[in-house]
């Protein structure tokens, strides 16, 4: 069987998995947490090179106060969590999105644990907080702009590899599976670009119920598509890991 080298995941269903169990969606969330920590080991085991994860949205904003309270303590917990994880999986973590709304004390975590990664090779692990794809373009787009009207450009004619490199994913490439958990089926402002070309498995199972079988079955479906298509984005060197 084939794996893919690129697996995103749209982590959705905390909220209503708690609620199927009557209990708060807080309780969702924590588990969903504990179950991405295990995933990602399940993931890096079996030889997954890139994982993309969808934490925290542009638009996850508008939920409640005390949701988003608790999501950053969430967050917070997590990110020194995942020092373990990089240890031991050998793993270069990067947060892709826009920290600048995050509170200092996680954006310092942030740039700790992408700082002690950056040598690692084995498993390119990305989280996307504060992420959202139109925005994640918007910003590559006023970047070259800057640089184009400073001259740091060369003249002619704007090519998608240009723009990408100004993206929160260069150098790496794009996915080859897209999983979302719980039933939705609508990519949710993710990786609008970098997704063109990707497989898509939706599943009615929450994240938090996500387990090794069921990744086994999005990658035996992926195995069944043809993967015949134009051009896609591909490796082409190893990734920095500079702080944000």
């Amino acid at each position: 069987m084939k794996l893919p080298n690129h697996i995103a995941i749209i982590l959705d269903g905390n909220g209503r998995w708690a609620k199927n169990k009557g209990m708060p969606r807080s309780y969702g969330h924590i588990i969903g947490c504990d179950n991405l920590e295990k995933m990602c080991n399940i993931i890096c085991e079996i030889g997954v090179r890139y994982l993309t994860v969808y934490a925290f949205s542009t638009e996850n904003w508008k939920r409640s106060k005390e949701e988003i309270k608790i999501l950053m303590n969430l967050f917070r917990k997590y990110l020194k969590r995942c020092e373990k994880s990089v240890k031991k999986n050998q793993m270069r973590v990067k947060i892709i999105g826009d920290p600048e709304r995050l509170e200092p004390d996680i954006q310092r975590s942030i740039c700790k644990l992408e700082d002690m990664s950056k040598d690692y090779d084995k498993m390119f692990f990305r989280i996307a907080l504060n992420y959202g794809g139109r925005d994640e373009i918007l910003r590559a787009v006023t970047r070259l702009v800057k640089d184009a009207r400073q001259g740091k450009l060369p003249q002619g004619k704007i090519s998608e590899e240009m723009l990408d490199s100004y993206l929160d994913t260069p150098g790496i490439p794009d996915p080859d599976l897209l999983i979302r958990t719980s039933g939705e089926q609508r990519l949710s402002n993710f990786m609008l670009w970098q997704l063109a070309y990707t497989e898509f498995y939706f599943t009615d199972v929450p994240w938090p119920a996500f387990d090794k079988k069921e990744l086994d079955k999005a990658i035996e479906q992926y195995n069944e598509r043809d993967r015949r298509y134009g051009d896609v984005k591909e490796e082409k060197s190893k990734e920095g890991g500079a702080c944000l």
